[in-house]
């Protein structure tokens, strides 16, 4: 048994070690943002779905990408706009004819059948397009005329949003939403980031994306996330913790006062399997407290609903979440 343990930590090791690999080759084109880029591979090796919101011009759209570059699978990536309809991104079927002159109905495949799809501005589009996704983000298939499509395995979806705020924009369904395992907010660079990305992007043409890590190789890193240990004691931590953002179910005054709904049995799911994956990524086949804590706000963020009087005080949710993870309660 031990002896399998050290082939498994072998392997995890010298994967986990192309994970850096990864993360040099983003670096060439992509300054800064070391906690989004983490966030992001995160996700990858959760196989769970991210969510990332910035202002425009803060290198979303170049950081999925350059990721997607690193890893040497398919991608394609769909610009969300207010005329986008479902088809356009699930498919249609087309009339074919055949050398005999028979005609038959095939099903032309959309650009969501990828390993990696970047929903580019997903909140630029109405709710009907935004929820064609709802399936396939869930259940890794496309249902279209009875029949059932599977995706790709592995397959992330990667999807940028401004802030509603921004004219133009439609809020992502609740569903839809909670189907994202992080929500990662990106804010502007330091000022050292900041002129490294003049000098960068107004010089000459950066060095070249190598690809690093295979569909095989991120699968495998997938199922290690999996075995990572994770303590009773932890698990019961997380559980007591998402409990705690329901107003129904806690006496945290502050949850009772800002919070109308908190975050389903899916949130506690997504916090331990972010967690052994951040393990993972450092190098540990075990998680401790400190991988729970770095992953708990874009984890959970998403999946508490606060009411009229935390928006009329500016209460955020991120507020709410450390309260209850200093309280306990």
């Amino acid at each position: 048994m031990n002896k399998e343990l050290e082939l498994l930590e072998k392997e995890a090791t010298t994967l986990v070690s192309k994970l850096g690999q990864m993360k040099t080759e983003i670096h060439k084109v992509v300054v800064g943002q070391e906690e989004v880029m983490d966030q992001l591979i995160i996700g990858m090796l959760a196989g769970g779905h991210v969510l990332i919101e910035g202002l425009p011009g803060l290198a979303k759209t170049l950081m999925i990408k350059t990721l997607a570059t690193a890893v040497n699978l398919d991608f394609n990536r769909i610009q969300f706009t207010p005329d986008l309809m479902p088809t356009d991104i699930l498919g249609t079927e087309i009339i074919e004819e055949d050398t005999h002159g028979h005609k038959s109905f095939k099903y032309n495949k959309g650009p969501v059948f990828t390993n990696i799809l970047l929903a580019d501005e997903i909140n630029r589009t109405p709710p009907k397009t935004q929820a064609a996704l709802l399936e396939v983000m869930q259940e890794y298939k496309v249902t279209y005329a009875g029949k059932d499509h599977p995706m790709a395995r592995p397959f992330f979806m990667l999807a940028t949003q401004n802030p509603i705020e921004q004219s133009g924009t439609f809020p992502l369904p609740e569903a839809q939403v909670d189907r994202f395992l992080l929500y990662v907010r990106i804010g502007y660079p330091t000022a050292q980031e900041e002129e490294a990305v003049l000098r960068l992007t107004t010089g000459k043409q950066g060095e070249k994306v190598n690809a690093v890590l295979t569909g095989a190789e991120m699968i495998r890193l997938q199922e290690l996330t999996r075995e990572v240990f994770i303590s009773d004691d932890l698990i019961k931590k997380i559980s007591t913790m998402v409990r705690s953002t329901r107003p129904e179910m806690t006496t945290n005054d502050k949850v009772k006062t800002y919070v109308d709904f908190g975050a389903g049995p899916r949130a506690g799911q997504a916090v331990i399997m972010a967690a052994k994956a951040h393990a993972l990524m450092h190098g540990r086949f075990s998680a401790i407290p400190e991988d729970i804590d770095a992953v708990v706000l874009p984890a959970l963020r998403h999946r508490i609903l606060l009411n009229f009087k935390a928006e009329s005080e500016s209460i955020s949710t991120d507020e709410v979440i450390k309260h209850v993870m200093t309280t306990g309660k």
